[in-house]
C-alpha cells in the first residue's frame, strides 16, 4: 500500500506553456479593520431671527412697512404741496381723511352705501362663479360644448363691462338688477377662461387611471376633474373679484343712486376731497377683504397644497 505524501513535500504541477498566471486580487483598503462610528449630528434649534423670518411675524412686519411708507409719502407730499407734474395741492392730508372717517361713521348714509355695494358684489360674483365654473368644466371637458359655446363667449369677452351700462338699463326693468348684471359680467369671463384652462391642463394619465378603476363620468368629474382644476379655478376667482369691483364702481358712478362708487362720485361733484379719498380707501379695503376671503377658501378647499408646500 502506497503511503500518502506529506503536505510539506507536495510541489504543485508545472503550469502549461502559454497559460496566464493567476492574479491574486488586491485586498481592499481597510479590509479587516473595524470602522469608527460616525458622529451623530445633533439637531440644532434655529435662531430667533430665522424663526421670525420664516414665520408670520415677518410677513406682518413687511405689510406694515409697505402701508406705512405709502402713508408717509402721502403725508409729506400733501404737507409740502408737491407739484412736480403730479400735483398734490388739492389732495387732502391723511389727518383730514381720518377726521372725515369719524364724521361719516356718525351717520348711517356711509354704512348704508357700503352695505349696498357689498350686497351687489356678492350677488353678482356668486352668479358668475356658479355659471363660470359650471360652463367652464363643460367647455373644457366636452368637445361638442366647446365648439358650440366658446365662439360666442369669445365674441362677448372683449366687450368691457362698463360698455354694457346702456344696454343693461334697457334689458333689465330695475336699476339694481342692471348693476348686479354688470358686476356679474366683470367676474364671469376670468372665471370661465381659468376654469377651461384648468380642466384642459389635467394629466390624461389620471383620467385613464380613473377609467381603469371603473369611474363613471359623474364620478370622474367629481373626484378627478374638479380637484385637478381647483388651482386654476381659484386663480380665476381672485382675478374675477378684482374685475367685478372695477365694474361695480364704474356702474355705480354712471347709473347708480347708492353704493360706495356713487358716494365717491357724489363727493367729487360736491368738491369734497376728503370724502373722495375716503371712498377710494374704502373700495381698496373692501377689495382686500374679498381677496383674503378667496385665499382662505382656497386653503380650505385644497389642503394638499399646504402640505406640498411644507405647511407654509
Amino acid at each position: 500500500m502506497r503511503a500518502l505524501q506529506r503536505v510539506e513535500d507536495f510541489t504543485p504541477p508545472p503550469e502549461p506553456v502559454g497559460a496566464r498566471p493567476a492574479v491574486t486580487p488586491p485586498a481592499h483598503v481597510g479590509q479587516g479593520v473595524t470602522p469608527l462610528p460616525l458622529p451623530v449630528a445633533t439637531p440644532t434649534m434655529p435662531s430667533l431671527w430665522r424663526r421670525f423670518w420664516e414665520g408670520r411675524g415677518a410677513m406682518l412686519l413687511m405689510a406694515a412697512i409697505s402701508i406705512a411708507s405709502v402713508l408717509l409719502f402721502w403725508q409729506l407730499a400733501t404737507h409740502y404741496k408737491l407739484d412736480a407734474y403730479i400735483r398734490f395741492n388739492n389732495i387732502p392730508t391723511p389727518a383730514a381723511v381720518l377726521e372725515k372717517v369719524v364724521e361719516v361713521n356718525g351717520s348711517p348714509k356711509f354704512v348704508t352705501n357700503i352695505g349696498i355695494s357689498v350686497r351687489r358684489i356678492l350677488l353678482g360674483f356668486l352668479v358668475a362663479t356658479v355659471l363660470g365654473v359650471g360652463l367652464g368644466v363643460l367647455i373644457g371637458r366636452y368637445r361638442l360644448v366647446r365648439g358650440l359655446a366658446m365662439p360666442a363667449m369669445e365674441v362677448f369677452r372683449p366687450i368691457p363691462a362698463i360698455a354694457w351700462v346702456p344696454m343693461s338699463i334697457m334689458l333689465w326693468p330695475d336699476n339694481e338688477v342692471s348693476i348686479v348684471f354688470i358686476t356679474f359680467l366683470g367676474a364671469f369671463f376670468p372665471i370661465l377662461l381659468n376654469t377651461v384652462h384648468g380642466v384642459e391642463a389635467i394629466d390624461p394619465v389620471l383620467l385613464r387611471a380613473a377609467r381603469t378603476l371603473g369611474a363613471g363620468e359623474a364620478s370622474l368629474l367629481k373626484h378627478v376633474v374638479l380637484p385637478g382644476a381647483l388651482p386654476h379655478i381659484f386663480t380665476g376667482l381672485a382675478v374675477g373679484m378684482g374685475v367685478a369691483w372695477v365694474s361695480l364702481i364704474a356702474a355705480e358712478m354712471i347709473s347708480g343712486q347708492f353704493g360706495i362708487g356713487y358716494f365717491t362720485w357724489e363727493a367729487y361733484s360736491l368738491i369734497s376731497y376728503a370724502e373722495i379719498a375716503l371712498g377710494m380707501i374704502t373700495i381698496g379695503v373692501l377689495g382686500l377683504l374679498c381677496s383674503g376671503g378667496i385665499r382662505l377658501l382656497a386653503k380650505l378647499a385644497m389642503p394638499w397644497q399646504a402640505h406640498s408646500a411644507g405647511g407654509r
